[in-house]
């Protein structure tokens, strides 16, 4: 994004460049079929329940004059007018936690004002927002989102996991309620009775576990060993609602048994209720406000345009992250303008507004990654198999692969310059295709895995498009015409989905991938660089990370301490904001500025697998007794279930292939290898330098990579026709996890 504070400069980029896309914003989801359905119903749901119980907490709150009703009715008019006319189609609107407890601090100041009242609480809150869209209009004027671009990972991620606290507290707190007696029931109920109580709480633990179980089960059923591709397929796409519908029916089972309101369930008055639709002629009330209350309305509108221009922003923000590698241009200022005019509308029409959601917005751009990856990778299964059918060579079958893959994209009418394309094939695939004369042989399924290899060849991706989010904001507007059915959920199917999403929401955020890293022995701190791995760990020291970690931990209990303070709580966006000057100008002068360029990364650069060799040459007899865990070794190369010798490293590399030849065929198979960028410094480690375990954890010396014809070190088993076959591998030179070689440092930002 440009940044600019020329008026207007930034409004009119932003839709010159969504209005050159807007076709294709509808053609794309079309396309998409009936697989569209899946990231719709997901977010959906998560978008839809978190709206349900705030409005039952504003119910509570207001003494009944804003409830789910309202909640969903705004989350629905707000997000089809985005989705169809906003600039960026990933950010989902809902109504949020900041605008629960505004309203609710508005409502404990209007009731006690002889001159206000009740009665006029919902005018004054008009004004209030129409003071609101004023200060976001002028916001988006000036290009305030411009500032956006100050806002790093260390920012983002940091808020990112804060609302995720926030979500568990409430499901904890939930939980907690669910012994008790709730506020608006008479005590003298059978079902209040202590011992009716407890065993409701312990009923609802069963319910939301049981989701919060089963719902983050099903996520990951497409690795399942189990069941038809299918039917994994579809576990995995709509199995989180499927799982509410599953709990919410378990919840039945002993209805016959137990006294009515076990367990307890949603509460909200049906919008064909007597005085459930009085909101909606609000605006004739609105000047029988006082003068006085008009003008001091500003006051807390200030309040709300500093939280909606931070949460939209913020928002927007994490769902085109640059690991999305997003093709379309962004739209802050645009949407910004745009939600001006949703809280003015939503004000007149006396409902509390919908602004930018998180953990939704990125969960809502996760799930499109989810299904552009599933299409591309049907495609090319397709286009695999067709070309081992036909005897094509590996060369022949990346090609044919490639062009799958380009037909796949769809052409923008603007040009911009992109970088993604089908990764070049993996080391073991050449290796193997070279040592076994596949070279200029037809390929066939034991060099290129079909059902495996084509996953590692595909970038991520995100199919963006306008049409989950019109159908998700579509279903919430008719959850307001449902909501006999919806009171039938119980109250503890809540709570276990709002765990639900944030643990959802933690994958993909560095900033927790680093507490959990401090978390790890020494001793097994290489197992991280066996996987998929942040390059900061192989660049940055761990004395390093552990204090950049511990900085962002304390400022995160910071932020969450505050919220729980009455009425500052809801300030907490500034403390964010606050981030900025520190990122610019206090951080630089406790770390390097190299270290900070890869800990508070704004793409998050990941790193290929490494792996590892137990070596134990510097200890006695005595020291390898202590640290060899049998169990643990054999759990390293016996597979649990069949017994059978567990390759640990990949089949397809062989030691044989010689240099000269394997580089012929990365240039022949893996036109884009040239062309890939890599951070510096990670270059020059993944050159120069291989791993091994020492005593004293993993170090990192310069050595030369050995030429595959050379003789190896060590060796290590693998599986062949016959049996079990030795084949060599190199015996890697000392690596130090979280340290950084003299070099690393002088990396410029």
């Amino acid at each position: 994004m440009e940044e600019t504070f020329v008026p207007f400069r930034g409004i009119k980029n932003d839709l010159k460049g969504r209005i050159l896309c807007y076709k294709q914003d509808w053609t794309g989801g079309l396309r998409a079929g009936i697989r569209i359905l899946a990231p719709t119903t997901y977010i959906f749901f998560a978008s839809t329940i978190p709206v349900i119980s705030f409005g039952e907490q504003l119910e509570r709150t207001t003494n009944g004059t804003l409830t789910a009703v309202q909640t969903l009715a705004s989350t629905a008019i707000c997000g089809v007018i985005h989705s169809v006319v906003g600039g960026q189609p990933l950010l989902i609107l809902g109504v949020a936690e900041p605008t629960v407890l505004m309203y609710t601090f508005m409502f404990n100041f209007a009731k006690d004002r002889k001159d206000l009242g009740q009665e006029l609480f919902l005018a004054w809150t008009g004004w209030v927002c129409v003071w609101t869209s004023i200060l976001l209009f002028l916001l988006a004027i000036l290009g305030a989102c411009s500032i956006i671009n100050r806002f790093t990972r260390i920012a983002g991620e940091l808020f990112g996991l804060l609302i995720a606290m926030l979500f568990m507290q409430q499901a904890i707190r939930g939980v907690v309620e669910e012994f008790g007696v709730p506020e608006r029931e008479k005590p003298n109920q059978t079902a209040l009775l202590p011992s009716w109580r407890f065993g409701n709480g312990m009923f609802a633990l069963v319910l939301s576990f049981g989701l919060l179980f089963t719902a983050l089960r099903s996520r990951k059923a497409r690795s399942w060993r189990y069941g038809t591709g299918w039917l994994r397929g579809f576990i995995a796409d709509y199995g989180v609602p499927l799982m509410v519908l599953v709990w919410t029916a378990v919840s039945y089972i002993p209805v016959n048994d137990v006294p009515k309101g076990i367990p307890r369930r949603l509460f909200s008055p049906n919008p064909w209720s007597p005085g459930a639709y009085s909101n909606w002629t609000v605006i004739k009330e609105m000047m029988n406000v006082p003068p006085l209350y008009i003008v001091g309305a500003f006051i807390p509108a200030t309040m709300i345009a500093v939280l909606y221009y931070f949460d939209h922003s913020v928002a927007s923000q994490l769902a085109q992250q640059k690991e999305f590698n997003l093709k379309k241009p962004a739209s802050y200022h645009y949407d910004l303008l745009l939600l001006g005019f949703l809280v003015i509308l939503c004000g007149l029409i006396g409902i509390p507004p919908a602004n930018g959601v998180i953990p939704q917005s990125p969960m809502h751009t996760k799930s499109l990654a989810t299904l552009k990856h599933q299409l591309l990778r049907n495609k090319l299964v397709v286009t695999a198999r067709n070309s081992i059918r036909k005897n094509s060579t590996l060369s022949q079958l990346y090609r044919n692969m490639q062009e799958a893959y380009n037909e796949m994209q769809t052409p923008l009418v603007y040009q911009r310059p992109s970088a993604l394309g089908l990764k070049e094939l993996k080391e073991s695939t050449v290796q193997l295709a070279s040592n076994t004369g596949y070279i200029d042989a037809p390929v066939d399924e034991t060099v290129f895995d079909v059902d495996k290899d084509i996953d590692d060849l595909l970038p991520i991706e995100v199919k963006e498009q306008r049409l989950s989010n019109v159908l998700q904001a579509l279903l919430a507007g008719g959850c307001v015409a449902a909501m006999p059915l919806l009171k039938k959920i119980p109250t503890s199917v809540l709570w276990g989905y709002f765990a639900f999403m944030a643990i959802e929401s933690l994958p993909g955020n560095q900033f927790w991938e680093r507490i959990l890293f401090l978390f790890t022995a020494p001793s097994r701190r290489y197992k991280v660089l066996e996987k998929y791995h942040g390059t900061f760990l192989e660049t940055v020291p761990f004395k390093t990370i552990a204090t950049f970690t511990l900085f962002q931990t304390a400022y995160l209990l910071l932020c969450f301490g505050i919220t729980w303070i009455p009425i500052a709580g809801v300030l907490f966006p500034l403390l964010i904001m606050l981030l900025v000057p520190v990122r610019q100008y206090l951080l630089p002068k406790f770390f390097k500025r190299a270290h900070l360029q890869d800990l508070d990364a704004a793409e998050y650069e990941e790193a290929p697998a490494v792996a590892f060799n137990m070596s134990f040459e510097d200890q006695d007899v005595q020291a390898r007794i202590n640290n060899i865990d049998g169990g643990e070794i054999l759990d390293e190369i016996i597979t649990r279930s069949r017994g059978e010798i567990r390759r640990t490293q990949s089949p397809k590399v062989s030691s044989l292939t010689p240099t000269s030849s394997l580089e012929g065929v990365k240039s022949a198979y893996s036109p884009r290898l040239t062309q890939r960028v890599y951070s510096p410094r990670l270059k020059e480690l993944r050159g120069e330098r291989s791993p091994r375990l020492n005593v004293q954890g993993l170090e990192t010396e310069h050595t030369p990579s050995p030429h595959l014809n050379e003789p190896r070190g060590e060796q290590s088993p693998r599986m062949h026709g016959q049996g079990l076959e030795t084949v060599q591998t190199p015996s890697p030179g000392p690596f130090v996890l979280g340290q950084s070689t003299p070099g690393s440092s002088s990396y410029k930002t």
